[in-house]
Formats: C-alpha cells, sequence, structure tokens
C-alpha cells in the first residue's frame, strides 16, 4: 500500500472509507474503497479504464464540482460521498452534477426527495455519528422533526438511543442558535460604542472640520472593467445575506465554498464592500476549520481506544427535548 496522507492523519487513513466513482460524461458508477486519496485515484483510473497518458486525473465532488486535494478533507467526508474522475485537461461543469437522481429513469416527486434527504442524512449517522458536526441547522432540524420509530428503524436502534440521539441533535441546534444570539449582542455592544464615540467625537470638536473626500467604494469589478462573478449557488447567498450569523447555519461543503470564493465577486453578489466579504469569509473559514477539528478529535480518540468499540449510542449526552 502507498503511504497516503499527512503525518497528523495517518491513523485515520488507514481506516477504508467506501466512494463511489463515474466519468465526467457517462453515468456508469463504481464503488470503490480507498483509505487516502491517492489510492482512490489510482483505483479510479483502474476501474474506469483511464488511459495513463491522461492522467493524473483531478477528483471533484460530483453534488457541486468542490475539488478534493486536501487529504484531512477527504476523510471528513461521508461514506459513499460521489465522485467525478477529470482526465487532464477536462474540467468540470454543471452538466456533469448528478445531484443525487441523473441517473435515474425518472425524476422523483418532492415528497420521495424529503424522504429521502432524512434517510440518507440517518445513513451517515449511522455510519459515523462524528457528522452531526459537520451538518448544517436545516439537515439537523430535518432529523429532529423525523418521527422517533421510523428513525429508530432506519438507524437499527431501539427508540430509546434513537430519542438520545435527537436529543443530542438538538443540543447541538440549540448550542449554534445561542452562538449567533451572542454574536449579535456582542455586535450591537460594539456598534453602541461606536455610536458613543462618534457623538463624543463631535462635541469636543469646536468646528466642524471640512469633509474629506470619499473613499471610492470597490465594486468587485476586475482591472479591465469585467465585473467578477461568483459561483455560490442562489440559496447560499440567501442565507449569507439574511442569516445574523450565516457560518453557523451553514453545512460544512458550503463553508468550504464561501471561504474559497473570490473575495471581490462575493461582495459585488451581496451587495458589499470587500472588507465586510472579506470578514465574513474569516469567520466562515474559522468555524470550518473548529468542525474539521472536533472531527478529527473524535476520530483520533476512537483510534486511540483500542480494544474498544466505536462510540455506543448510549453514551451520548441526554437531555429533556425542547417543545
Amino acid at each position: 500500500n502507498a503511504r497516503c496522507g499527512t503525518a497528523g492523519s495517518q491513523g485515520m487513513a488507514a481506516r477504508l472509507k467506501r466512494c463511489v466513482v463515474r466519468r465526467r460524461d457517462g453515468p456508469e458508477q463504481h464503488g470503490v474503497a480507498a483509505s487516502c486519496l491517492r489510492e482512490l485515484r489510482d483505483k479510479a483510473c483502474g476501474v474506469l479504464a483511464i488511459d495513463k497518458a491522461r492522467e493524473p486525473i483531478t477528483l471533484v465532488l460530483a453534488e457541486d464540482g468542490t475539488i478534493v486535494d486536501d487529504e484531512d478533507y477527504f476523510l471528513c467526508l461521508p461514506p459513499n460521498t460521489k465522485f467525478v474522475a477529470l482526465a487532464k485537461d477536462e474540467k468540470w461543469s454543471s452538466k456533469s452534477s448528478d445531484s443525487g437522481t441523473s441517473w435515474l429513469p425518472e425524476a422523483v416527486d418532492e415528497v420521495d426527495s424529503a424522504v429521502e434527504k432524512w434517510k440518507q442524512l440517518a445513513r451517515q449517522l449511522r455510519d459515523d455519528l462524528s457528522h452531526i458536526i459537520l451538518m448544517s441547522e436545516e439537515d439537523l432540524q430535518v432529523l429532529i422533526d423525523v418521527p422517533l420509530s421510523e428513525l429508530a428503524e432506519e438507524l437499527a436502534q431501539s427508540e430509546t438511543k434513537t430519542q438520545v440521539l435527537q436529543d443530542t441533535l438538538q443540543q447541538v441546534l440549540d448550542r449554534r442558535e445561542e452562538q449567533r444570539q451572542s454574536k449579535q449582542l456582542l455586535e450591537l455592544y460594539l456598534e453602541a460604542l461606536k455610536t458613543e464615540d462618534n457623538i463624543l467625537s463631535k462635541v469636543a470638536e469646536p468646528r466642524a472640520a471640512p469633509r474629506k473626500d470619499m473613499d471610492v467604494v470597490d465594486t468587485g469589478t476586475s482591472s479591465t472593467g469585467t465585473p467578477a462573478k461568483t459561483s455560490l449557488s442562489a440559496h447560499i447567498l440567501a442565507a449569507l445575506r439574511e442569516k445574523p450569523a450565516p457560518e453557523l447555519c451553514l453545512d460544512s461543503q458550503d463553508l468550504e465554498l464561501v471561504s474559497k470564493e473570490d473575495r471581490a465577486a462575493l461582495a459585488l453578489a451581496l451587495g458589499w464592500d470587500k472588507q465586510k466579504a472579506g470578514a465574513l469569509q474569516a469567520a466562515c473559514d474559522q468555524e470550518l476549520s473548529k468542525r474539521l477539528q472536533q472531527v478529527q478529535t473524535l476520530h483520533s480518540l476512537r483510534n486511540t481506544s483500542k480494544g474498544k468499540k466505536t462510540l455506543p449510542w448510549g453514551d451520548w449526552p441526554s437531555s429533556k427535548r425542547k417543545k
């Protein structure tokens, strides 16, 4: 076996991850088990019959084309993640996105899609409970709202243990709401201090100082005069624009997209200045790093607990679910 990953992730790399790979323009899928990105690339080239002359290949997420080239990020992806293998000089496009249903003969209706969503989320937790950390608030709420008996059946667990899980999901959701409220209070406090300083400075001035010319706001246009365009989806932009602390309600994939987005393009899409857009990207990057660190810590604890099984369902902290 080839050596994979960084020194910090060698312990986790030994654990095989189930993946699904396909070519950009082909619906044929292949299941592959790999412990790291290098092994996944090698196996993908083999099962997809990619010619050596067209290597090295690039692996992207089939859902949105995110390039996966970081070992730690690969380890945090859920099992059965779908990848598209791009040969040399190939580019991912929205046409190659499968969104999980493109190979089906008929599109499912909205009800079936909703059912499929919570079942998919439940399977992720059944494989690895640490995926709770990476979920968006919307995904957490979906699992909380699933009837207890149905969720227990999907997880193959008793209703008592499933109730503990739903209570834990509620705790995570409540904690993010508390963080959002704390952030809002801090922003209001800082704004009040700023306003007070402005009032005191005006009172202290004997005469009104002449106003200086205002700085020109960067509109996010390039040097050629062409406006920069964002690749973020409409639902991400809506969350960034409308939520008071959007980094807490987005899932980890969306956080990565925001943190890697061109700052000028993001500022233009949101109608903000580049400084405010940069602060938002920094907050998203910080939240993503915190979640990935929590997942890695959980994996490390499991790997060091020799002779023990993965964290039992019943060991998750339980609390009275809020009505």
